[in-house]
């Protein structure tokens, strides 16, 4: 099965298809069915999807005004459950609204009452899916935006060391703490946990390179270490 979905804009009467292209980003009108009853609608439908290499459809939920469902709404689902006893799976898509905006745009067209009449179901259907595709490219974008933003947080949360033996050794930037000026971080083993003490722990400096590459630079007086270590003690209490 591919990533195409066919869409459903079901009337009493007809029902308007449409399907995806195979990347999911456009939508494109198949044809204004004439429904029979549901054993042919559901065959119909079926043929359709399998000429398509797919197994998911779309319908259109004419819901009320409010979001609740109404009598029209339970029509689309009493057939969705025929379609899924076929083997198809379904979702839906609220399309209030979706059926005059089809009219309004073939009136636009400058087409005929009686064209307008057997093709709006179909370019609503059209309308369902688009605005279905648009959706999830949306959310998909947000999502990938959510994880490398996610990503970026934990890159700069870890700093890698090698040992004296060579080998890399995780730390965890457990705590910024500002001192005179300069920011320090508080850096303790990956592997460490509970109560943090001195000797389990170091402290460096954040600076910038050369190249004005945020850095990290390590101390080697021991006294300001103390005092900072301290800072972070009362820091901690202040929490």
């Amino acid at each position: 099965m591919n990533e195409r979905i066919v869409a459903l804009d079901v009337g009493d009467r007809r029902i308007g298809i449409a399907v995806s292209d195979a990347l999911g980003i456009t939508a494109q009108p198949i044809e204004t069915y004439t429904r029979v009853g549901y054993g042919p609608d559901v065959r119909r439908i079926s043929q359709i999807a399998q000429q398509y290499e797919t197994n998911r459809i779309l319908c259109g939920l004419p819901l009320n005004m409010d979001g609740t469902r109404g009598f029209q709404a339970e029509k689309v689902t009493q057939l969705a459950e025929k379609l899924e006893e076929a083997g198809l799976v379904v979702s839906y898509y609220d399309e209030r609204m979706t059926t005059v905006l089809a009219e309004d745009a073939l009136l636009e067209a400058n087409m005929s009452r009686e064209n307008r009449k057997k093709k709006v179901d179909m370019v609503a259907a059209v309308m369902i899916l688009q605005s279905y595709l648009d959706a999830q490219a949306m959310q998909n974008a947000q999502t990938v935006e959510d994880d490398s933003e996610e990503d970026e947080a934990e890159l700069d949360d870890v700093l890698e060391m090698e040992d004296e033996d060579g080998n890399v050794i995780r730390f965890l930037l457990n705590a910024t703490i500002p001192y005179h000026g300069d920011e320090y971080v508080l850096l303790i083993s990956e592997d460490s946990c509970g109560d943090i003490e001195q000797d389990e722990s170091f402290i460096m400096r954040k600076t910038t390179d050369a190249n004005g590459n945020p850095c990290y630079q390590s101390l080697d007086d021991e006294k300001l270490i103390e005092r900072i270590y301290e800072a972070y003690l009362e820091q901690s209490e202040e929490r």
